[in-house]
């Protein structure tokens, strides 16, 4: 199991194109859903920050050994959800991953996750 935590910065002046991009996703949840069985991604959250005028994204995940990569996947939503990726995220900024101290996930929670 990868318990992954990483800090992606936006490209200036994508801010707009990020609040699309993010109720996007909200508004075609079902078909996020039908992706996340083939990367055995268990848990993904987005969290966003401004920081001295910078906006951030944060991408918190829960993901299975095996799956595939979102780069990969052919399904309609993840197309679109890469063309904002590749819109908004600033490719000259190194993502930061944080890195995991603690992780207290019940061993019945764990067990479903295999």
């Amino acid at each position: 199991m990868n318990i992954e935590l990483m800090r992606f910065r936006v490209k200036p002046g994508k801010t707009e194109q990020v609040d699309q991009w993010l109720e996007f996703l909200n508004n075609n949840m079902p078909a996020v859903l039908e992706t996340l069985d083939g990367e055995k991604m268990y848990v993904e959250t987005i969290f966003s920050e401004t920081l001295d005028a910078v906006q951030y994204l944060y991408w918190y995940s829960i993901q299975g050994e095996g799956g595939i990569e979102v780069r990969d996947s052919t399904h309609w939503i993840d197309e679109i959800h890469l063309k904002y990726w590749d819109e908004c995220i600033d490719p000259e900024f190194t993502p930061q991953t944080l890195t995991p101290r603690v992780s207290m996930i019940p061993q019945r929670i764990q067990e479903q996750m295999r």
